[in-house]
């Protein structure tokens, strides 16, 4: 067992799946809206993660292996963001397609306390 964790780092692994951003706002609940039964939230900080088979290549990349993401994101802002922070945290976008038909993924989380 320790032999496989000890060659971990000459491993190249290719990941295939739906990347995406995880995208949170964080901040103070106030109020409740007059409208509906829910929250305001005044938002002090947004935060952008990689989420999805993203976020499992970030896993790869912590046991020292070398992750290669292959995926399709949008041609958008959203999709620069995604590679954006790739490109931070080490991450391969070799196999990461920027379609014009496409639009990047983004899940949103909004947190109040």
């Amino acid at each position: 067992m320790n032999q496989l964790f000890s060659d971990f780092n000459r491993l190249n692994v290719l990941i295939i799946g739906d990347v995406m951003i995880d995208t949170y706002f964080n901040g103070r609940v106030d109020r409740i809206s007059p409208e509906a039964p829910v929250p305001i939230v005044s938002v002090h900080h947004e935060e952008h993660r990689l989420g999805g088979a993203a976020n499992v290549a970030l896993n790869i990349k912590a046991l020292e292996a070398n992750p290669i993401i292959c995926s399709v994101i949008g041609n958008d802002e959203k999709g620069k963001t995604f590679m954006e922070i790739c490109k931070r945290e080490g991450i391969d976008t070799k196999g990461v397609i920027e379609a014009d038909h496409r639009v990047t993924t983004v899940k949103t989380r909004v947190i109040g306390n």
